[in-house]
């Protein structure tokens, strides 16, 4: 069965988009940029990260799923020489749980000032 999640974004329609897909126990989660209660969040490099992580997080919890369900991540990024602050908060999301990841440099995201987006992959236990 499917289970598409809204993010209730306005755009999900227009672009024809959920903010997760959940069939059976398998979560894909879109891309999540730091957006927090429909406002961009345009702090360092760190601070959007852990918007992203808390975009992923609570989509989960809407899933009935935790981040130890993750079992992988992707990471765009527009400035790959800020790794070490995209990481240190990926790291304290997901130590203990070190899902597969990716760490990619892309040219830009949807807005300008977007450091980072991350997608994720869940498998839910039961």
């Amino acid at each position: 069965m499917r289970n598409n999640i809204s993010s209730g974004a306005p755009w999900e329609d227009t672009v024809g988009y959920s903010r997760a897909v959940q069939i059976g126990n398998t979560i894909e989660i879109s891309g999540s940029a730091p957006v927090k209660n429909g406002q961009p969040v345009y702090g360092s490099a760190y601070e959007q990260a852990i918007c992203c992580l808390e975009v992923i997080k609570e989509t989960l919890n809407k899933c009935g799923a935790t981040l130890e369900d993750v079992v992988r991540t992707r990471m765009y990024v527009t400035d790959i020489s800020l790794w070490e602050e995209f990481g240190r908060a990926h790291g304290e999301y997901f130590k203990d749980i070190n899902p597969a990841t990716s760490m990619v440099e892309v040219r830009k995201l949807i807005d300008p000032k977007f450091l980072i987006e991350i997608e994720a992959t869940a498998i839910k236990s039961y």
